[in-house]
């Protein structure tokens, strides 16, 4: 499903100058942007023309997992509708462009994000960007490679993504599920305490990456034990058997490899409180806000620590508020999406950096072509995009890895988190 006008003031918004651009562009580029090469200017693909450009995204707006989805695209909103508002985006040819950011609900359901993929098409979209979800962007990969189709700056850690070879039309934003895990298995290692791990995870690439990670990492340090995998499905309604059975081997650590579906990263936290299990938790960036998951737990301050990992800064903590960008950041989201507030999940931010990305591409693509566009979004490198902890900064350079790719561990401290390099 297409998310109609009436549902977001951004929409209407984007919509409209979208009319006009078309308008005002006229017969100039006919069937969707692609323009007349018979004065040997090159032919746009579609969806651009010389006044606008259509990117499409699909992500889970209805169901469980919708609050991670409406941030994903909200954060594309909010940027976009204040470029647009701007004037609009000056592309490497020469032309200022608006950006028509539409996204389609698939409900975190893989054949729905295959079907919304062909929808784009069919809506003339140039490319898809930012979209959120591991097997629903896996659903239409093939279909994209097929289509010769940009696929990009996607909210997923497959390393699939980034592999150039196996997905040539294909770029993710977020740090591989490896990286992250890789995170908290070295943290445990240079740990001068022993330690027995208890892993939990999501039977599917993305609790499978985690896992990878975390035990290449740990693969010659005496001083970690991985006392038992226990795997659950996605589509599960609890893991409080697996909890019970986890909790049975005294394991100081939990590796919670659990995508960001609330009921079951809640449930897992107070499963375990309530058997007596309070050992030291580990888990992804993605299932770790503490407005969405940890406080309304009720029961985050009975362990040890809690641990995720991190690339970019958090909503609402000191960084984030001293920074000269967060009051951007929150004034467009009030303008152009329904967020109310600050937003909960990290997803907003994420996307408001990946479509800064798109803007740097935009800002370098010479031709209005999709080959143009890819080759300008992999030529990025020392990109300082708004929010990245310091350090951090956005490179497509390199095969196999995403456009963000610096991980650092943080502790929660019961209203955010701090950076640590030490288990405490």
């Amino acid at each position: 499903m297409k998310i109609s006008g009436s549902s977001r003031r951004a929409y209407a918004t984007l919509a409209t100058i979208s009319v006009i651009a078309l308008a005002m562009t006229g017969c100039a580029r006919g069937g969707g942007g692609s323009g007349d090469a018979s004065d040997g200017a090159v032919e746009a693909s579609p969806g651009i023309t010389d006044t606008s450009i259509t990117i499409g995204t699909t992500a889970p707006l209805t169901g469980n997992a919708a609050g991670v989805g409406n941030c994903a695209v909200d954060g594309g909103l909010a940027y976009f509708g204040a470029k647009n508002a701007e004037g609009g985006i000056e592309f490497g040819d020469g032309k200022t462009r608006t950006v028509e950011f539409t996204a389609y609900d698939d409900g975190y359901d893989p054949q729905r994000a295959l079907a919304n993929f062909q929808q784009m098409q069919a809506d003339g979209a140039f490319a898809a960007a930012l979209s959120l979800g591991t097997p629903t962007n896996r659903a239409w990969r093939e279909a994209a490679i097929d289509a010769e189709f940009p696929q990009v700056l996607l909210q997923t850690g497959d390393p699939l993504f980034s592999d150039r070879e196996e997905s040539p039309w294909q770029l993710g934003l977020l740090p591989v599920y490896q990286q992250e895990g890789e995170a908290f298995g070295e943290l445990l290692a240079n740990s001068p305490d022993d330690h027995k791990v208890a892993i939990l995870f999501q039977n599917d690439d993305f609790g499978q990456g985690y896992v990878e990670g975390f035990m290449a990492a740990i693969e010659d340090a005496d001083n970690v034990e991985v006392v038992k995998e226990l795997g659950y499905e996605a589509t599960s309604t609890d893991v409080n058997a697996q909890i019970t059975d986890l909790a049975s081997t005294g394991a100081d650590v939990f590796l919670n490899a659990m995508s960001s579906l609330a009921p079951l990263v809640i449930g897992s936290l107070q499963q375990a409180d309530t058997i007596g299990w309070h050992p030291s938790i580990f888990l992804p960036s993605v299932s770790a806000s503490p407005a969405a998951f940890l406080i309304p737990s009720g029961v985050a301050d009975t362990f040890p620590g809690i641990y995720t990992t991190a690339s970019s800064m958090t909503v609402g903590s000191p960084l984030f508020t001293e920074d000269p960008n967060s009051t951007v950041f929150l004034d467009a989201l009030a303008e152009y999406t329904t967020q109310p507030g600050e937003p909960s999940f990290p997803q907003c931010l994420w996307s408001w950096i990946g479509a800064s990305v798109l803007e740097q591409a935009f800002m370098k693509m010479e031709e209005p072509t999709r080959e143009s566009f890819m080759e300008a979004l992999r030529s990025i490198s020392d990109y300082s995009a708004p929010f990245l902890l310091d350090g951090g900064v956005i490179d497509t350079t390199t095969d196999d890895r995403p456009a963000m790719s610096t991980v650092v561990v943080q502790k929660y401290n019961g209203a955010g988190f701090t950076i640590v390099d030490a288990l405490d």
